[in-house]
């Protein structure tokens, strides 16, 4: 390692943070490759007395790196929480298993008892999940509480492999009189669906304990939904339960609210853009109204409820004094309905104006442009209107259980969602591309956050997205007065990821633009002089896309093999 180098990670360690049993590398951007970059971190490890939590996010440890690291774990027995999310940017997938068991391994020599492991933003998928499995079935981990796996990529393989580990980690904790006793569970993003869901529901059956599931965005459909119901009904003392972006449907949702009947600590319900339509509505309405008691927080948003279902919903929190959130947002109420709920909340004294404090803080620098939307909205007969909840106020999309009004390519671009890009039709991408001013850089960049805006994984979405993403920048890169390099310029900057001396609005996510750069750079159009400025800015250390690790690790990956 240079001098240069090591002057650099002596002033990272200098921030190191300790305290309260915890020394913590969180967001220094360490590369750690070699045993001789590891030197200083493994000192500090060392020399640490009562280590009880270490903090690994935001750096990249390698292979040969963990090797060592781990050695010096061996003799920390007393380390019981484990914060390594995001701590293999920009690496292979191969070189995560490998780090990963020479961790585990040394826990287990240690005789570590871990209370929480955070693997989160990793993105390992199905052969990480091999690198932590004998961890999770060793003594190290019978004291579990908390396992969190949030964007991992682990796949219905992965998921399945997990939940074996489980399963053997209870059976073997049992075997000694105590059984393991997770508490709170995260793996949202992770593409788990039917089979996954299930493998893990049966776990969640043999542990019981648990308290918070968080499982959002894992193409869940009614099956799986229905086998993690059956799950969680055995687990009484369940508080949260996010299964946010999957697809209940009636069944699912039907099957979630017998659940919920039986849980009596549950106090966060979020089952937002999950399909659960009007039938499933009305099935948890019941559910709430027969009990949940501690019941603070209601996500139904974006779930083609109509009008009668949703007045329904709102009756069923009557009693609900500690409810704080009912979200009804994005279904079919109507104005007429959005004033029928406004008024059955107003009878329970329950609506009020504590949105309007919120929206005050981001008019000061949007006022100007909502003011613009909305006069937009109202020129195309749109214009949304607010439906009040407890203690706060959600909007209520005004739409009606009629058939959807068309949708041209300014509807879209102005107010973005996977719904309008659809109904578009099959020539959207064409449509796109022809009233895209490919001349102004700006305006295509524009476009493409906008198109990206609304990527899911799941067809038909990703591939309009896509579709449309390709005419698009065909149409641009091969125009002899596009600038590429301006094009890129712009582009990051709107991602927040270079600095510009305009005021300008970044992306709120940059999950969906990582993931349609991924695919935009395989393609033929794409200037391949453009990838190593991609991957300069992608590589760098940033919070916006330490949310987003799985979609960054796919984009590295694909540049490095351009």
């Amino acid at each position: 390692m240079a001098s240069e180098d090591i002057t650099k990670l002596a002033e990272s360690l200098a921030k190191t943070k300790v305290g309260g049993g915890q020394l913590s590398f969180k967001g220094q951007s360490l590369k750690l490759n070699t045993a001789e970059d590891a030197e200083e971190v493994i000192k500090q490890i060392e020399e640490f007395d009562g280590l009880e939590a270490l903090r690994l996010e935001g750096n990249t440890v390698g292979v040969e790196a963990a090797k060592v690291i781990a050695k010096a774990l061996e003799k920390k027995s007393e380390l019981k929480r484990c914060h390594w999310s995001d701590m293999f940017t920009g690496r292979l997938r191969s070189e995560i298993p490998p780090a990963l068991i020479s961790l585990g391994d040394a826990l287990i020599t240690a005789g570590a008892q871990l209370v929480e492991l955070d693997l989160s933003d990793n993105a390992f998928g199905p052969d990480g999940v091999r690198g932590f499995e004998a961890l999770l079935k060793s003594p190290a981990c019978y004291t579990l509480q908390e396992l969190k796996l949030n964007n991992c990529g682990m796949g219905i393989g992965g998921g399945k492999i997990l939940a074996a580990a489980l399963k053997e980690c209870h059976r073997k904790s049992s075997a000694q009189g105590k059984p393991l006793a997770l508490k709170i569970f995260v793996a949202g993003r992770n593409r788990l669906e039917n089979d996954g869901a299930t493998a893990l529901a049966e776990a969640f059956g043999i542990i019981g304990t648990l308290e918070e599931v968080h499982m959002p965005q894992n193409g869940i459909n009614h099956p799986g939904i229905t086998a993690l119901a059956q799950a969680f009904a055995i687990n009484s003392l369940l508080r949260v339960i996010n299964l946010n972006d999957n697809t209940f449907t009636e069944k699912g949702a039907v099957a979630m609210a017998e659940t919920l009947k039986s849980l009596r600590q549950i106090e966060v319900i979020n089952f937002g853009d999950c399909l659960v339509r009007s039938k499933g509505a009305v099935a948890i309405a019941d559910a709430v109204k027969e009990g949940l008691h501690k019941l603070k927080e209601l996500n139904l948003s974006f779930c083609e409820i109509k009008r009668d279902a949703a007045l329904t919903v709102a009756e069923a929190i009557e009693d609900k004094a500690e409810l704080e959130k009912l979200d009804l947002n994005g279904n079919c109420l109507g104005e007429e309905g959005c004033e029928q709920l406004q008024e059955i909340l107003e009878g329970f004294n329950m609506a009020s104006e504590d949105d309007e404090e919120e929206e005050e803080e981001e008019e000061e620098e949007e006022e100007e442009e909502e003011e613009e939307e909305q006069q937009q909205l109202k020129e195309r007969g749109q214009g949304e209107q607010d439906s009040l909840t407890p203690k706060k106020i959600i909007e209520s999309q005004d739409s009606t259980p009629v058939p959807s009004p068309p949708v041209d390519v300014a509807t879209f671009l102005a107010f973005p969602s996977p719904e309008k890009l659809l109904r578009l039709g099959p020539k959207c991408s064409v449509l796109i591309a022809q009233q895209t001013d490919t001349s102004d850089v700006e305006k295509v960049v524009t476009a493409v956050l906008r198109i990206s805006s609304v990527f899911k994984d799941e067809a038909p979405v990703k591939t309009a997205v896509q579709e449309t993403t390709d005419a698009l920048m065909r149409k641009a890169f091969t125009s002899a007065t596009f600038n590429s390099d301006a094009f890129v310029t712009r582009l990051l900057i709107h991602m927040g990821l270079l600095k510009s001396e305009e005021k300008i609005k970044t992306v709120p996510s940059l999950y969906g633009i990582l993931m349609t750069l991924n695919h935009m750079v395989q393609q033929d159009y794409f200037p391949k002089s453009l990838a190593p400025v991609l991957t300069a800015f992608v590589t760098k250390p940033n919070r916006a896309l330490d949310s987003c690790s799985f979609a960054r690790h796919m984009l590295l990956q694909t540049l490095h093999q351009l």
